[in-house]
């Protein structure tokens, strides 16, 4: 406050590469800041695959947003934004209503299902933390599954994972589950051999990486199928349950199914009663604000915008760029000039397919394959990580894991007795397969502990 004048009231939703860049662009702007998140965290999602593979823990890869924004005029509240009054300048929340002079928008995206919504229970999508966990956990317990599973049948189900959807988070799960069970889990286990795991990438598309050029696409499938991926391209899945996946006629038994295939935009945008893109996604004026609302922005993959015909990408770059040019529009505001339009300038994009292997794109002409490219897909990531102990904390793990090939951050957390097979005595070593010694193993059961805890 300055006097007994309000000071402009700027609201930020989302703590992603935008919501920060824009609050960052903002620091030193006469205008009072406040950024709202459903979650304390910001997250660098680039890099979650790695959590669900057991590479990198959650920690290495999130920092506070409170830590990051420590500007005198930012305030970061923990709420989650649940739709927009654009007439009364108010965004409403699960903690109450906010008011605001000019809003940026930058919830980001969720999972898209094609209009089977049904399936997100069966596999699972990669967005968030909670998302790498329980993949991570479903990875780790089909190998326990199949450790004590007998039936040859069923434990090669458990031995079978299907990635649906070959863009850059399939193809980079593939791959790292491909090197796991070949490279880091084979002397763990005594009953099951995880190199002889079936990797399984469904696209529907007609080849990988589908943004990619051609010789580039063509180049990332050949190094997975040499880490042991079976590709399968215009593979349209039809159906899934629990114990396997529908691919037109085909059937593919599997107990482990993962998604990434597609994505929808935040929900918040459908409040906004503005048009949207088939995605759920703004279609923003060139100047990043909403068509007839100069004071409510949209970027990220919130936003959708043509440029020189064709959309710009919905990665962390592009959002970057959005959030700076949001604040710059936003003081030209208030200084009474006119919003500028936005071009995005595309540096690169990189795709990651196993160790020593990647293929990327260098300011749209400049075209990279194999270990290159892996190093510069390397030194990119650990350049726009956020907090300098997890840029050391992410090099630490990724040379320990390259000269070891060991995934230490192998954790299953809470009880998970009922999606295991029972014990059987023959699961056993030196338990020889008599008709006696199907007898199964009861669970021995105890009376829990009182808890001395308040």
């Amino acid at each position: 406050m300055e006097g007994n004048r309000r000071r402009h009231h700027v609201v930020i939703v989302g703590g992603g590469f935008g919501g920060l860049e824009a609050a960052r662009g903002l620091k030193r702007a006469p205008v009072d800041v406040t950024v709202i998140d459903r979650y304390n965290h910001h997250l660098f999602q680039p890099l979650l695959y790695q959590v669900a593979t057991a590479v990198l823990s959650p920690g290495d890869i999130s920092a506070p947003i409170r830590q990051v924004l420590r500007g005198k005029n930012t305030t970061v509240l923990l709420a989650e934004a649940q739709s927009v009054d654009m007439e009364r300048k108010v965004l409403v929340t699960d903690g109450g209503d906010i008011p605001y002079d000019s809003l940026v928008l930058a919830t980001g995206a969720t999972h898209s299902y094609f209009g089977h919504p049904e399936w997100a229970r069966f596999a699972p999508g990669l967005k968030t933390i909670d998302d790498a966990r329980d993949i991570r956990e479903r990875v780790l317990l089909a190998f326990e599954a199949a450790e004590r599973e007998p039936d040859p049948m069923r434990q090669r189900e458990w031995l079978t994972f299907v990635i649906i959807g070959a863009g850059p988070t399939g193809v980079e799960l593939a791959g790292a589950l491909a090197y796991m069970t070949r490279h880091s889990l084979p002397r763990d286990f005594r009953r099951i051999d995880t190199s002889q795991a079936r990797v399984l990438l469904l696209e529907g598309l007609p080849r990988v990486l589908n943004t990619y050029p051609e010789e580039l696409s063509q180049k990332a499938r050949r190094d997975l199928e040499k880490l042991g991926v079976e590709v399968r391209t215009g593979a349209m899945v039809t159906g899934m349950d629990e114990e396997g996946v529908n691919v037109g006629d085909t059937r593919i038994q599997a107990r482990t199914l993962l998604w990434g295939a597609g994505v929808a935009a935040s929900p918040l945008a459908r409040t906004l009663g503005v048009p949207l893109d088939r995605a759920g996604r703004v279609k923003v004026e060139s100047t990043l604000n909403v068509p007839g609302h100069e004071d409510v922005f949209v970027i990220g993959d919130l936003a959708s915008m043509l440029q020189d015909g064709k959309p710009v990408p919905g990665i962390a770059p592009a959002a970057m760029q959005m959030g700076k040019h949001v604040a710059k529009n936003i003081r030209r505001k208030l200084e009474g000039q006119p919003l500028e339009p936005f071009r995005y300038h595309d540096k690169g994009s990189f795709a990651v397919i196993g160790r020593g292997s990647a293929i990327g794109v260098l300011y749209d002409k400049v075209r990279l394959s194999g270990r290159p490219a892996w190093l510069m897909w390397l030194g990119i990531h650990i350049t726009f990580l956020i907090g300098f102990r997890n840029k050391l904390a992410v090099m630490f793990d990724w040379a320990y894991t390259y000269l070891t090939k060991r995934r230490d951050v192998r954790l299953i957390t809470g009880l998970h007795a009922n999606r295991l097979p029972r014990i059987r005595a023959t699961s056993l070593p030196g338990i020889s397969e008599e008709p006696a010694a199907e007898a199964e193993i009861e669970p021995v059961r105890r009376e829990p502990e009182p808890s001395h805890i308040h």
